[in-house]
């Protein structure tokens, strides 16, 4: 057995529906009935960051950064593909720029996501501390 599995499915058209465990997330490539690929992909790039940088934290002795949110920009080529990712990370926590690198540092080791991202679409990422 597989560690992770879906079934994806597209009755017709360019909307598909991913069935992952109990849960199901519509897609669309065309963005109207659903998000398309290229933006599920920025989100769960997002969503896998966050945890990682909350491990990354505890590495470096910060073991309640608070609120955290990620605005994920990412750009596209003339093909459509992603050609480049950003993340404004804006933490509750309020650290020295110093103490955020070596978070982010620690997180770009243990996010999966980004671990299975070509080098080029590593985000560049800027956190901004004490917020909410």
């Amino acid at each position: 057995m597989a560690d992770v599995e879906a079934t994806t499915t597209s009755e017709e058209g360019y909307t598909s529906v991913s069935r992952v465990g109990d849960y199901e997330l519509t897609v669309d490539a065309t963005g109207e009935d659903g998000p398309s690929p290229n933006q599920v992909l920025a989100a769960n790039y997002a969503s896998c960051f966050i945890p990682a940088f909350r491990v990354g934290g505890n590495k470096e002795g910060h073991d309640d950064l608070g609120k955290i949110t990620v605005e994920v920009e990412a750009d596209l080529n003339g093909d459509d593909d992603l050609d480049a990712v950003r993340f404004v990370m804006h933490v509750e926590a309020d650290l020295s720029d110093e103490e955020f690198d070596a978070i982010v540092e620690r997180a770009e080791d243990i996010c999966h996501v980004h671990d299975s991202l070509k080098e080029s679409l590593h985000a560049e990422i800027t956190v901004h501390g004490g917020q909410f």
